[in-house]
Order: C-alpha cells, then structure tokens, then sequence
C-alpha cells in the first residue's frame, strides 16, 4: 500500500507520516508540502491513499481533489482538516474519510484500518463470458453497463466487453457493491458519479447517464447517502 500526506505545514506532515509508519510500518509513505507537488508526483505514480489538507494556499485541498479526479486518479482520499466547516464543501469530491487535525491521534487509526478494508474490497472481481470468451475484471474498473437489445455493454476505464445477459440479473449480483441502477437501460458504479442533477449523472470521464424516472428515488437516495459516507 502506497501513502501520500499532502499539507503545506511541514510540522503537520512530519506528525502525520510518523503516525502512518508507526501504524503501518510495512507501507510506503510519501509526503508533499503543496497541491502542485501531490498532482506532479501523481502524473508519473500511482498511489493507493492519499491525506490531504482541506486548507492550504495557492491550491486548496478541494481545487487538488477536483484535479485529481478530472485526470481519472482514483486513490483513496481522506481529507486532513483543522476547520470542520470545511467538511460539507468537501463532499462532491467523494472523500472517505475525514480526519480533525486536533484529533489525529484518535481517528487516523480507526480511518487507516477502513482503508485496508476498502483496498480489500476494490480487489473483487466480475467474471463473465464475452464475446471473445471468458473475462475477469476488477470491479472498481467498471464504469457503468448499458443495455443494448439481449446483450450488455460493459464499460470500463480501459474498453469495453459485450455480454448476454438482462440488466436485472447484472444489478442483483452488483448492487451490494455500489453499483446503482439509473434507468432501465443503465447501470452505474457509484464510485464514478462527480454530478448528480435532477435527470442525470454525470461521470468523471465526461459521459451523461439519464435517470429514469422509475428510478429517480431510490438514485437520489443510494448517492447521497454514498456522499455523506
């Protein structure tokens, strides 16, 4: 697992990373003093999880986060903040977790743990027959199914596949995993949704899904509650 602590308080970082390795001795911690220096490492490494300061100057922690997501870097994210009423902006950015700088030592235990479990959970898999025969991909790289006469569509961050199969029977084996049925035609991984209007989402790669409105409930419902988690 592959760290990264982003504040522009040097003294911060240094708390925080000494955390980090005392918890997770086995893990690779990064550190940055800015958001430019967090987006220029990220272009050339991946990270699994990155801590990052709401509140910073030149680039705040949520202009860095909105970044982040426009070139398609998934990490983990965990907002780092001394000013809660910062936390309510946050959310549109789908952070995981927060943590209050004057209560580090109590919550970034509990948050790091959660991070493991997620890493955990993004290494299922859906296994298929395709066209070209049988596929097994990660689940955190579907972006959405779409209907398309008798088969599906599966769209991925990389491609996509064709598979027989209906839409109801896709969304009973995936739903528990985040994965939220738009419309009759569509099926969306939670992770990917940055905008939520009152008839579609929108996804972090630009493209448009429609909500039904059979539908529109129990959407507003799953991503909002997503949001807030």
């Amino acid at each position: 697992m592959k760290i990264v602590i982003c504040d522009d308080e040097r003294k911060m970082v240094e708390d925080i990373d000494k955390m980090v390795r005392e918890l997770m001795p086995e893990e690779t911690v990064k550190t940055c003093l800015s958001g430019d220096a967090l987006l220029e490492m990220l272009r050339t490494e991946e990270a699994d999880a990155v801590l990052l300061d709401i509140d910073m100057p030149e680039k705040s922690g949520l202009e860095v986060a909105g970044l982040m997501n426009a070139t398609g870097k998934k990490p983990i994210l965990i907002f780092v903040t001394a000013h809660d009423e910062l936390v309510y902006d946050s959310l549109k950015y789908h952070p995981f977790a927060f943590v209050r700088k004057r209560y580090l030592r109590e919550e970034l235990p509990e948050v790091l743990a959660d991070c493991i479990r997620e890493l955990q959970t993004k290494e299922k898999r859906f296994h298929f027959r395709a066209e070209g025969g049988e596929v097994s991909v990660l689940l955190s790289d579907i972006t959405y199914f779409e209907a398309e006469g008798n088969y599906l569509i599966v769209h991925l961050q990389t491609g996509t596949y064709r598979l027989r199969s209906t839409m109801t029977a896709v969304q009973n084996t995936l739903e528990p995993e985040g994965f939220i049925r738009a419309h009759k035609g569509f099926l969306v991984n939670q992770e990917f949704v940055t905008v939520m209007t009152q008839d579609e989402l929108r996804l972090a790669s630009g493209e448009v899904i429609p909500i039904g409105k059979l539908y529109a409930g129990t959407v507003k419902e799953q991503i909002l509650r997503y949001m807030r988690e």
